[in-house]
């Protein structure tokens, strides 16, 4: 029997770094140059290299075919929590509208931690994606103005100042002056807010909160608690506003999954929403839709701007647009069933 019968043949090995270098006649870290698109190689050993590449097969693939024209046609995409919905629906929008403008989106979350989204944007610097979608970033102005002086950045949840940066972002203020105003309108007076913490979305909010409160001449009725934008959050805040006395008749959370933990503890306490005491979120979440939730909501359309956030990256790319675009997008308000008339004892107390 011959040696090498009954043997399986290996697979072809894939060509590695080595292998550009030796058919191009270069250095291993003349190819790293060129890959990072190194100007200081010369025009004929660029050439040789990428003819190396591609005679190889070369991977990664993207890269190999985007070194001429020094892109990959991919963004990076960094979200703070992908437990969110409303970040779900954003990614939706930025990935749909990718796919139609002949990009791939690479996604990375940071678990609401600043030290693990600047990692991330480090992270798709040196993988060199053509632009970056920076939504509800916990990071500050100057490691934005950084990484925007490599790629093009659109962040999103906040609006930005740096003329090399493009934002998008809800009017939080006005939302949440809606949320207030919907409330008064069908008798509330004491109302409350479960705010959503630090975050500079969560900030807007209360300070639209706040303001509307003062509008009405409803300041003495307005009381805030710690929250966030967790359901884990929500739930704290909702215990606290049991402790507060006169109960409000009405609480305004600072987002769908904290007005499902505040819905949770009131629940527990023995209240009927919205019998007992109303209830609103804001973003209009798919859990706000839920039959057996059926939450009022401030609407903010996540999946719009995921979209609109990969059109301003697409215009900065490949139409060569210098001059920053701050989009600022108006809620709306949709009611369901959390929301009713205060108790008649309540209305008949104020």
């Amino acid at each position: 029997m011959p040696e090498n019968q009954g043997r399986i043949s290996s697979p072809r090995r894939k060509p590695t770094i080595l292998d550009v270098a030796r058919l191009a006649g270069v250095s291993k870290s003349l190819v790293s140059m060129v890959i990072r698109g190194d100007e200081r190689v010369s025009p004929a050993r660029r050439d040789a290299v990428l003819r190396a590449i591609t005679d190889l097969n070369y991977r990664p693939n993207a890269m190999a075919r985007g070194l001429v024209q020094r892109r990959t046609r991919i963004v990076g995409v960094v979200v703070s929590d992908l437990r969110n919905p409303f970040n779900e629906d954003v990614v939706s929008g930025v990935l749909t509208q990718a796919a139609e403008l002949g990009y791939k989106g690479l996604i990375n979350t940071s678990d609401r931690q600043r030290e693990r989204e600047e990692d991330a944007v480090e992270s798709f610097l040196e993988l060199r994606v053509d632009g970056l979608i920076l939504a509800t970033s916990r990071i500050d102005d100057r490691t934005i103005g950084r990484a925007s002086r490599s790629v093009p950045v659109v962040v999103m949840g906040r609006p930005m100042s740096d003329a090399s940066t493009d934002s998008l972002t809800n009017d939080d203020e006005m939302g949440a002056s809606i949320a207030v105003e919907h409330c008064f309108s069908l008798g509330h007076r004491s109302i409350s807010h479960v705010a959503g913490g630090e975050s500079r979305a969560a900030r807007r909010r209360r300070t639209g909160y706040e303001r509307a409160m003062d509008r009405l001449g409803l300041a003495e009725h307005s009381t805030v608690v710690d929250g966030g934008f967790t359901e884990a959050e929500g739930y704290r805040g909702g215990r606290e506003l049991l402790t507060r006395r006169p109960l409000a008749t009405a609480v305004f959370a600072a987002n769908d999954l904290c007005a499902i933990g505040v819905l949770n503890a009131l629940e527990e306490a023995g209240m009927s929403i919205p019998r007992d005491i109303s209830l609103i979120g804001y973003d209009n979440t798919s859990l706000a839709a839920l039959r057996h939730v059926s939450l009022t909501s401030i609407h903010q359309p996540g999946e719009d701007m995921g979209r609109k956030a990969m059109d301003l990256l697409f215009e900065r790319i490949h139409e060569g647009r210098t001059e920053a675009r701050h989009h600022v997008v108006s809620p709306s308000l949709v009611v369901r069933s959390t929301t009713s008339a205060p108790p008649r004892e309540a209305d008949s107390e104020g």
